[in-house]
């Protein structure tokens, strides 16, 4: 069995996202991972923050950029980075499916 990534975020809107995410099998170091995810979340969150009006499009399209990019910069096998690439994209995109989402309780006490 795959070792899992438990990583937790916070919508906007106060809503609560627990994931499962998979782990590759040689991921070397998966606290790293939870690190480097919360940097690249968060920065994002700043650039929306100077901009509102940024539409999630673009948003999705920068971050498919900056995959393209960081796969370009790899040296060796081209193919074999995008093919990996794609393979965990599948995964978080299953992941993404099966969160658990959490709503803050709204009311007046």
């Amino acid at each position: 069995m795959a070792a899992k990534l438990p990583y937790q975020a916070t919508t906007a809107t106060g809503d609560r996202l627990d994931f499962e995410f998979p782990l590759h099998g040689e991921t070397g170091d998966p606290v790293r991972v939870s690190q480097m995810l919360s940097a690249v979340l968060g920065t994002l969150d700043r650039e929306v923050k100077l901009d509102p009006s940024t539409s999630n499009g673009d948003l999705l399209q920068a971050m498919a950029m900056a995959l393209a990019v960081r796969c370009a910069m790899l040296s060796g096998d081209e193919e074999m980075a995008e093919a990996m690439t794609r393979q965990l994209l599948d995964q978080a995109f299953a992941a993404g499916r099966a969160v658990e989402r959490q709503s803050p309780t709204a009311g007046h006490a």
